[in-house]
């Protein structure tokens, strides 16, 4: 996968301090983009949950996860998160978003390629990730990445909503 990101687009630890800054950047590219897929509400409902203090403060110093903001020219794009799963041979890539508007510029592949890095180092043999089946733009991009589909799976969330994914997996 070759780079047309550009040269000023870093990575950077999430710290206490970005926290409001990444709620309001999830909260607008999740109503941009998942808006075609799942309803308002169940958006509303998991947004609520994913962006609180409490869950970003276990990115803080943590071992076995992490939360990289992605800045250009000093403004904050994207995210990327990834941790640890209960298979020690693999790491989960659990978020990757960007803004609509940066789309196209090969950040999601800087993204992507950092995180591959990271399960390498940390000795993984495989990158796996869940996608919402309805989500073919996210799919597209992931099989040009060398994913491919594990399985389906159905995660009960509450409150009456479902998250219905591929599990895909990509070899290192």
């Amino acid at each position: 996968m070759t780079s047309n990101a550009p040269s000023e687009a870093t990575l950077s630890d999430l710290s206490v301090a970005d926290f409001p800054t990444l709620r309001t950047l999830g909260e607008t590219i999740w109503r941009q983009h998942y808006s075609a897929i799942i309803s308002m509400a169940q958006i509303d409902y998991m947004l609520a949950g994913r962006y609180t203090p409490e869950n970003l403060q276990a990115y803080i110093g943590a071992q076995d996860r992490w939360l990289k903001l992605l800045n250009v020219n000093n403004d904050v794009v994207g995210y990327c998160s990834y941790a640890f799963t209960d298979n020690p041979a693999e790491l989960k890539l659990e978020q990757l978003y960007l803004l609509a508007a940066v789309k196209g510029q090969g950040l999601g592949g800087l993204m992507l390629r950092h995180v591959e890095a990271q399960a390498r180092r940390q000795g993984k043999s495989a990158l796996m990730l869940t996608v919402n089946k309805h989500n073919s733009d996210s799919i597209a991009v992931y099989r040009k990445s060398g994913f491919t589909v594990r399985e389906e799976k159905v995660f009960d969330i509450g409150n009456g909503y479902v998250m219905d994914d591929y599990v895909m997996q990509k070899s290192l």
